[in-house]
């Protein structure tokens, strides 16, 4: 059953403030990339290099996705590996919020190939390194290999398994059970598969507090008008996680609302600097709120999230006077040499990440 608020509190505020990233090294091409066997070693040295790299920044969370193909397909080595990637982040005092499903899926088209693990194909100059990709503008429902009876029960085992095994791991800081439910136009869709997600891991009843984002939020003036599988993911969440890349005044309105639920809170996507969400306001006022925050991507690399999602060329190509500034990188802290994108940035974060250890200490 859900956490009471209580115990939800009582959880949040025996830890230093989480604050991190959405971690995936710079060497690799997508999710498939980070977890599978091919050029392990390599991915995993760069990964321990950069995540060394968040510590020192003043990090202590990363948020990871899973990857069902690779689940599926390298079931027998899958576990050998994402052991070996908590170790590398516990090594630095770092804990992991662990994704289990996700929303955020193109449509089928000619040009979609299915997923399968091997060497992986990226486009240069394209957010997530595809030049079709969740983040186009489609009127079209997004496919999720779910969508298919069989693989969701696999999907489901997944799930399970993984929960089943890591239920009492503090390698593990967060269960998050489903990156931006109904994305991609999936709302009724994927109601049963949140649902099942839901019960499989509360029937598991691991140490972790589970969560699941919130992240449509224009036009809302109260929780009660989202949508009904936010809603679902709100009512059964014990921590209180959102999205928003908007503004800091927007951001404001949000947090206000979702304090009304009486529950910690995470942002577990930000940073669009494009569209005026930065480091030098978000950073200090979750501090000040004392919201867990894992701004997108780190050191930018071949997923290349420094681009700008492809619907924001698609916006602004149809309306160019929209207020968004293509100078600067979309997602993104460092550069490929390990060097800050903005020094003053990392100083910032380093800044507020030592009151926050010290407002802590002081517990």
């Amino acid at each position: 059953m859900v956490w009471t608020k209580e115990r939800a509190w009582e959880w949040y505020n025996a830890r230093p403030w989480m604050r991190g990233c959405n971690f995936m090294g710079s060497d690799c091409a997508n999710r498939i990339d980070q977890w599978q066997s091919l050029h392990w070693e390599e991915h995993l040295e760069t990964a321990d290099r950069e995540l060394a790299l968040c510590a020192e920044t003043g990090f202590n969370t990363i948020r990871i996705i899973l990857e069902y193909t690779v689940w599926e397909e390298e079931h027998d080595t899958f576990f050998d590996r994402f052991d070996e990637y908590l170790d590398t982040a516990a090594k630095y005092g770092i804990s992991a919020i662990v994704v289990l499903g996700n929303d955020c899926m193109p449509p089928l088209s000619p040009e979609w190939k299915r997923p399968a693990i091997g060497e992986q194909h990226y486009d240069w100059g394209y957010h997530g390194g595809r030049r079709v990709s969740q983040h186009g503008t489609f009127s079209t429902v997004g496919y999720h290999l779910m969508d298919e009876p069989e693989l969701a029960l696999r999907h489901y085992e997944m799930v399970r398994e993984v929960v089943e095994r890591y239920k009492n791991d503090e390698r593990i800081s967060v269960w998050d059970v489903y990156n931006e439910v109904g994305n991609s136009n999936r709302e009724g869709l994927t109601m049963p598969h949140l649902v099942k997600f839901f019960e499989i891991i509360r029937e598991i009843d691991p140490i972790q507090p589970l969560t699941c984002c919130l992240w449509s939020f224009a036009g809302l003036d109260s929780l009660d008008d989202l949508p009904p599988l936010q809603k679902y993911a709100m009512e059964n969440s014990d921590l209180i996680s959102y999205h928003n890349y908007n503004s800091y005044q927007e951001n404001i309105r949000i947090i206000a609302l979702l304090k009304e639920l009486g529950r910690p809170i995470l942002n577990t996507e930000w940073l669009a600097r494009c569209m005026h969400n930065n480091v030098q306001e978000m950073y200090p006022l979750f501090y000040l709120e004392k919201i867990g925050c894992t701004c997108w991507g780190f050191v930018a690399g071949k997923y290349q999230t420094y681009e700008p999602w492809n619907n924001i060329w698609d916006k602004y190509e149809a309306d160019p006077t929209l207020d968004w500034d293509f100078t600067k990188w979309f997602h993104d802290l460092y550069r490929p040499a390990l060097r800050p994108y903005d020094p003053k940035e990392i100083e910032l974060i380093k800044q507020f990440s030592a009151y926050a250890d010290a407002d802590f200490a002081k517990k």
